[in-house]
């Protein structure tokens, strides 16, 4: 009797690949939630929930990033020194002017699960606000 085995996932097994993602003109949170896949390695055949199996992610014009609605005025970014009267608020497009590397950042972290793996997925995501970017020899 020839039995079929489920072949067990290996750190060894996993091979990270490099993604290239063009911001410009796309949704915030269509784009995070195919990023956040790329990063959790849901795309991968020998996919483990328990194990890091995702990829590297290469984000580029973050500063064209676009919302629908009026989320533009309407969505807030908040931020709390930790101390009495310490909360800063920033709309969409105060935070798109400051640093938009971080709505990027942010909208993927809130999109992957909340356990150890988090920071090492996250740590594999690289966002650019222009076209240019240090990673240019990682794609052929």
């Amino acid at each position: 009797m020839d039995e079929m085995k489920t072949k067990i996932t290996r750190a060894k097994d996993i091979k990270r690949s490099w993604h290239l993602v063009d911001l410009e003109g796309q949704i915030l949170g269509r784009q995070a939630s195919k990023i956040a896949q790329l990063l959790m390695g849901k795309n991968k055949v020998y996919y483990t929930a328990a194990l890091d199996c995702g990829d590297y992610v290469v984000a580029i014009n973050a500063a064209k990033i676009q919302v629908t609605g009026r989320k533009n005025q309407q969505k807030m970014y908040f931020r709390h020194s930790g101390y009495p009267g310490g909360l800063k608020k920033l709309t969409f497009s105060q935070l798109l002017k400051k640093d938009p590397r971080k709505i990027i950042e942010l909208a993927v972290k809130n999109m992957l699960s909340k356990n150890k793996l988090r920071d090492p997925r996250l740590a594999r995501l690289k966002v650019f606000p222009g076209p240019e970017h240090d990673y240019k020899d990682k794609f052929k």
